[in-house]
């Protein structure tokens, strides 16, 4: 699963012990979402 931080903007596969960004030392992370779009029929 791949993180973005919110500060720097670089991405990182894997937070190893502690959530920290290992370019910046920022705490705060993004998931990076998949571009798919899903289609749900309402019922």
């Amino acid at each position: 699963m791949a993180f973005k931080c919110l500060k720097c903007g670089k991405e990182t596969e894997k937070i190893i012990d502690r959530v920290r960004c290992p370019y910046c030392g920022y705490r705060i992370f993004s998931k990076k979402r998949s571009k798919v779009i899903k289609k749900v029929q309402a019922r």
